[in-house]
């Protein structure tokens, strides 16, 4: 389809001179309009091509502002001339009728940078639009997860707590306002008590959503508990998170620790999978990490969980950290961290040390961290009271 001329505005007065420069335009396609001022011009005009002679030097500022202006002189002496480039016209030409070809590509430039120009108009007022749109639903996406990050912590345990003869309490900070981390603890009957701790992968509202799943399923499967073998519970567990995660779809996976505490026998029954680091047990001032291993929580159909346990001695911390604390510590290798870990635990009495020694002694939440970090302790039976 052929595109329809543009229409050049001519603004001159009446005669053989106006009627040359208006032939001259009109040549190579361009449509020619000439009239003897502003007020006659077409709104379809793209262009005005106006003399010197036929505008008022107080109105080449309203004439410029409305449409891009060539001024056309027949010599560089005329007086309205430096008027006429004060109040910003595109450009100049003397005699033009003398430089046909010279004024007509003037014209076309000036006609595509004016397009250009509106277009970049339309875009920035387009893009201050969307902009303010997006402020908007961020600030609602901001509102709505600092709402479920209250939610989310009110589903933790309050801290700190005293069961069975076992201190528990944890240190809990989302990278943003939302965990993938998530840690629970309770007696089960006055004989055992249930503790687990999980790192979803990702952080963020889908890898809250899992920790929410994760409450769930434990209160279900707690409440279904028929008392009998509770060493097998925390591989039982495991397997059904596994398959429940598998069937929703959504390509989350976990690493997860549960553990379960004879308090009469002082015997710890766990099972994990993949976590890292390791949970780590202080006796008589060293640290031995649980042995044991398992597959992540949610990426392989049918996994097996390990069925683990080891003694508790009279006084024992227990630690437990979420692998963000990793990004805490200064080493260059996994092994030379995990390394410091085991040092900064060696050192530390109380949930408070090492928090301290991490440089996380603010509230969680005040320091910017690099991913989800939690730290979780269970002491006892004679650290019970420290």
């Amino acid at each position: 389809m052929e595109r329809p001329k543009q229409l050049i505005g001519v603004i001159d007065m009446p005669g053989p001179a106006r009627d040359a420069l208006a032939e001259t335009i009109a040549r190579d396609g361009l449509a020619v309009v000439a009239v003897a001022d502003s007020e006659a011009l077409p709104p379809e005009v793209a262009l005005v091509v106006a003399h010197v002679r036929a505008v008022p030097a107080a109105d080449w500022p309203a004439l410029c502002e409305s449409l891009p202006t060539l001024v056309v002189s027949d010599n560089r002496d005329a007086s309205d001339l430096l008027s006429a480039v004060d109040a910003g016209l595109v450009d100049y030409i003397v005699e033009p009728c003398r430089h046909g070809q010279l004024l007509r590509r003037m014209i076309r430039k000036a006609i595509r940078l004016h397009e250009l120009e509106e277009a970049r108009r339309r875009d920035k007022l387009r893009l201050e639009e969307l902009n303010e749109t997006l402020e908007t639903h961020l600030a609602m996406l901001r509102l709505d997860q600092q709402a479920g990050g209250q939610i989310q912590r009110k589903l933790l345990p309050p801290r700190p707590q005293s069961l069975g003869g076992i201190t528990c309490d944890y240190w809990f900070a989302p990278y943003l306002y939302l965990s993938g981390d998530f840690l629970d603890f309770h007696l089960l009957d006055e004989r055992y008590l249930l503790f687990y701790f999980a790192d979803v992968s990702g952080h963020g509202a889908s890898s809250a959503f899992v920790t929410v799943l994760l409450k769930y399923l434990a209160n279900r499967w707690q409440a279904e508990w028929d008392g009998e073998h509770p060493e097998a519970l925390p591989a039982r567990w495991l397997e059904g998170l596994n398959q429940e995660l598998l069937e929703t779809g959504i390509g989350k996976h976990a690493t997860l620790f549960v553990g379960i505490i004879d308090l009469e026998r002082r015997y710890l029954h766990y099972s994990l999978g993949a976590q890292l680091p390791m949970p780590m047990l202080m006796t008589d001032g060293k640290v031995t990490t649980l042995a044991g291993e398992g597959m992540p929580v949610g990426l392989f159909p049918g996994a097996d969980y390990p069925t683990l346990g080891c003694s508790l001695p009279e006084r024992f911390h227990l630690w437990l950290c979420s692998d963000g604390v990793l990004e805490c510590l200064p080493g260059d290798t996994l092994e030379a961290r995990l390394v410091e870990l085991e040092r900064q635990i060696q050192a530390s009495a109380t949930l408070a040390d090492l928090t301290a020694n991490l440089a996380l002694d603010t509230a969680p939440g005040d320091k910017a961290l690099p991913d989800d970090l939690t730290i979780m302790m269970l002491s006892g039976f004679g650290h019970a009271d420290s």
